[in-house]
């Protein structure tokens, strides 16, 4: 299969999933009695479902957000099991509502840029705080962008990017600590 088919047959498979997402999505808007439009696209190899609110629409659809994402996030889960069902593979796709983590993103990368200006700054790698997984892959897509190293560390909730200068410059301190060891 060449690229540009295997490609096309991404796109298509991605497409659909947006499309079970956004049926599962109307069904609870309906449930809910809630108005929103719903928007499908594919983003960096993975489906995209947005619920937009416009002016008009219902203010009350920002309840689907929860405090700190906690309802949307559960949402997704529910929306990528719901497509997981229909098409017994696994779902990597994205939701939004009311624009909630295109500005969440937006802060993240704030915090991103920081970091990075800190590390280029003085030369030393730096820890953030936890961050759940779609926080992460936002701070390591730019740091990966400004030429430096990230790494994920930690478990659970207490899970955090590490911000280096250079992949050279840990495997010199690792040499380091082990030729310490040696002697």
């Amino acid at each position: 299969m060449s690229e540009s088919t295997e490609r096309e047959e991404l796109v298509k498979r991605l497409d659909a999933e947006g499309d079970i997402a956004a049926d599962y999505l109307e069904e609870l808007l309906d449930i809910a009695d809630l108005d929103g439009d719903i928007d499908i696209t594919v983003e960096a190899d993975r489906a995209s479902v947005a619920i937009v609110n416009d002016e008009e629409s219902d203010p009350r659809l920002r309840r689907l957000v929860g405090k700190n994402g906690e309802v949307l996030d559960a949402l997704q889960e529910l929306t990528r099991l719901a497509v997981q069902t229909s098409t017994g593979e696994r779902s990597r796709l994205m939701l939004d509502i009311d624009g909630y983590r295109a500005h969440h993103k937006e802060r993240v990368l704030g915090i991103a840029k920081e970091a990075i200006k800190k590390v280029l700054e003085t030369g030393e790698s730096t820890s953030l705080d936890p961050m759940n997984p779609f926080e992460r892959k936002v701070v390591h897509d730019a740091v990966a962008d400004a030429g430096l190293v990230s790494d994920s560390e930690g478990v659970g909730p207490d899970r955090h990017v590490v911000i280096t200068l250079n992949a050279d410059e840990n495997d010199n301190e690792s040499d380091v600590e082990e030729n310490e060891d040696d002697e």
